[in-house]
């Protein structure tokens, strides 16, 4: 029976939404981490009869038609790229955008990875790194011994040197958006990198031009809403469960009439 297929691929779907959704909640304390969701569509319909077919010889015409869908598909998991609130640290190199941007991060490759996530560390040679030691574009190295690590809105960071009360400049760090941000693709350790739906890469300074601002002692948290996706679970759940039943429903017809040829 064509309902035996249709509902294997509605309890697919509904098991995907689930792995999504858990997904989201595993990844709740992480750090700059953007919610997916799971999107479908329906597939193919077997047109039984068509609507606006002709009925008769009259000429007289179908007001409706007669069609048996064939399930559901996947087309998408986009990535929400809403704001998330920020929680302080206190920690000089803990940085938090507040609006458009990506941390842009230099890879062993030489190739180039886009992050929300800025808990970054300095290296033995005085970088200002990321968790996994990658430097943040453009680099930047604190000199031995300076004190009084500051980093304002704009990304400029400044210290005072060994022998000297004034603070000086010695880099800034910047930022990088998209005309899509949901067409960017993770990789992983939070971080994500361009594709052809993204659009090409646009570095600027932080305030400038569209750009978000850099907050020195804060970070991130992940937009992830505990409530919804609890309730997106339940749904889901419930979703799986009635697509079962469909699946015994039709195997008990398929049984009632096999036994008819007893």
């Amino acid at each position: 029976m064509q309902a035996l297929h249709t509902a294997a691929t509605g309890m697919a779907a509904q098991e995907l939404s689930v792995q999504v959704i858990s997904n989201n909640i595993a990844n709740l304390r992480t750090t700059g981490f953007k919610k997916q969701t799971a999107e479908f569509q329906d597939l193919i319909y077997q047109h039984v009869a068509r609507v606006g077919a002709q009925a008769s010889t009259q000429g007289t015409i179908l007001p409706v038609g007669i069609d048996i869908g064939g399930g559901v598909k996947t087309v998408g998991t986009p990535r929400s790229m809403t704001q998330g609130t920020l929680s302080q640290t206190g920690n000089d190199l803990d940085l938090a955008i507040t609006g458009e941007g990506f941390f842009k991060i230099l890879m062993p490759d030489g190739t180039f990875q886009y992050t929300r996530d800025g808990t970054f560390q300095m290296d033995n040679t005085g970088r200002i790194v990321n968790a996994q030691g990658n430097p943040v574009q453009p680099t930047i190295t604190i000199p031995q011994n300076s004190q009084g690590l500051a980093i304002n809105t704009q990304g400029q960071v400044s210290v005072t040197q060994p022998g000297s009360t004034t603070s000086t400049i010695i880099g800034q760090i910047g930022l990088t958006r998209f005309v899509n941000k949901a067409g960017l693709m993770p990789v992983g350790n939070n971080n994500f990198t361009d594709t052809p739906s993204s659009g090409t890469p646009q570095d600027g300074i932080a305030t400038l031009e569209g750009y978000g601002t850099i907050n020195q002692g804060s970070l991130e948290q992940a937009n992830v809403d505990v409530v919804s996706e609890m309730s997106d679970l339940i749904a889901a759940q419930r979703a799986y469960e009635m697509n079962a039943k469909v699946i015994s429903a039709a195997d008990q017809m398929m049984q009632s009439t096999t036994a008819l040829f007893r």
